[in-house]
C-alpha cells in the first residue's frame, strides 16, 4: 500500500523536467537579425574605409555606423559631419564583433540553396528586368545594366538572395526599382569577391563582399549597406543608409518599414523561451510537484 502511494509519486521530478525541456523548446522564439550587430552599420570594412570628395558634387552623407575591422583608418569621413544617425568605430570592441556577425551572415547566404541559375545573363537587361522573391545563382560574375524592378508581390516578409561567385559591377546610372515591401523585406548580395557600383548608380539592399566594395562617384545605397569583408570601402560623394525609414535623402526608394532591406532572419532560428512566462510556467509545476510530495509524504 504505501509503495504503492510512493511509486505513484516518484515520476513528478522527472515530469518536471520533461515539462522545462518543453516550455525551453515551444514557446515563441526572438528572431534574431540575419546581420547581427552588423544591422546598426551603413558601412564596415575589413582593412580601411575611405572617401574622396570632388566639387561640385556633395559630400558623401552616411546615416547609420561606419567601421573597420582588423584595419583601424578611416579617411575623409567624420561623425556629425559626413556620418549621421551613427558613429565612426576604428576596430573597436563594436567594429569587432559587427565583422564577425556579418562573416556569419555571409556564410549563411552562400550555404542557401539557389531557385535560379542566372549565369551568363544581365540584371535590368530585356527578359530578365523583374524579379520576385527567390535565390539567384551567378557561378561567376553578375551585371547590372538599365532598371532592375524587384517585386516582392504577396511575400513582403521574403527575400531576393544574390550568390554571386566573382564580381558584381552596375553600368552607369543603374537603378534597382522596389516594389511591395515591408520591415520583413531582405535584399542580399552575396559576393565572392568585390562590388562595383557605377557613376550615378541608384542601389538597394546589403552588399556583403569577400573583399572590397566600391561606390563610383554619386552613387548611392539608401536602403542598404556597403560591407567589404576583407578589404575595403572606397566612396566618392555618395549617399549610404542602413535606415532609409529614418533618413532616405529625399529620395523615393523605401523599404516601408526601416531596416534597410535586412528584415528577416537567413534561416528558422532555434527556439527560445520569453523569459517571464518560462519561469512563471516552471514555478507553477514546482508549486504542484511540491504540493503532491506533500499529499504523498501525509498518505504514507
Amino acid at each position: 500500500m504505501h509503495t504503492s502511494h510512493i511509486r505513484h509519486f516518484r515520476p513528478v521530478p522527472n515530469a518536471i523536467a520533461l515539462a522545462a525541456v518543453f516550455a525551453f523548446t515551444t514557446l515563441s522564439a526572438q528572431a534574431a537579425p540575419a546581420l547581427g550587430s552588423a544591422q546598426t552599420f551603413a558601412v564596415l570594412a575589413g582593412t580601411t574605409v575611405t572617401d574622396a570628395h570632388s566639387a561640385p558634387n556633395l559630400p558623401t552623407q552616411i546615416f547609420g555606423d561606419v567601421g573597420t575591422s582588423p584595419g583601424a583608418s578611416t579617411t575623409g569621413l567624420f561623425s556629425g559631419v559626413n556620418v549621421n544617425g551613427g558613429t565612426v568605430h576604428a576596430n573597436d570592441a563594436v567594429a569587432q564583433t559587427a565583422i564577425a556577425d556579418a562573416t556569419t551572415a555571409y556564410n549563411a547566404l552562400a550555404g542557401l540553396a539557389f531557385d535560379t541559375n542566372l549565369t551568363g545573363q544581365v540584371m535590368g537587361s530585356p527578359g530578365l528586368a523583374t524579379l520576385t522573391p527567390g535565390v539567384y545563382r551567378f557561378d561567376t560574375s553578375a551585371q547590372l545594366t538599365g532598371t532592375l524592378v524587384l517585386d516582392f508581390l504577396s511575400n513582403p516578409g521574403g527575400n531576393f538572395v544574390f550568390q554571386i561567385g566573382s564580381t558584381l559591377t552596375t553600368a552607369s546610372d543603374s537603378f534597382i526599382s522596389v516594389l511591395n515591401a515591408s520591415a520583413g523585406s531582405g535584399i542580399y548580395w552575396q559576393i565572392g569577391t568585390s562590388a562595383t557600383l557605377g557613376t550615378g548608380t541608384d542601389f538597394a539592399g546589403n552588399l556583403l563582399a569577400l573583399t572590397s566594395v566600391t561606390l563610383n562617384d554619386g552613387a548611392q545605397i539608401v536602403c542598404g549597406r556597403a560591407i567589404g569583408l576583407t578589404g575595403a570601402v572606397t566612396l566618392t560623394d555618395n549617399l549610404v543608409s542602413n535606415d532609409c525609414g529614418a533618413q532616405n535623402f529625399g529620395t523615393s526608394l523605401g523599404d516601408a518599414g526601416s531596416l534597410g532591406f535586412s528584415g528577416g532572419p537567413l534561416a528558422p532560428v532555434t527556439p527560445v523561451p520569453e523569459p517571464t512566462t518560462a519561469m512563471l510556467f516552471l514555478a507553477g509545476l514546482t508549486g504542484l510537484a511540491a504540493t503532491r510530495m506533500k499529499r504523498s509524504a501525509a498518505t504514507v
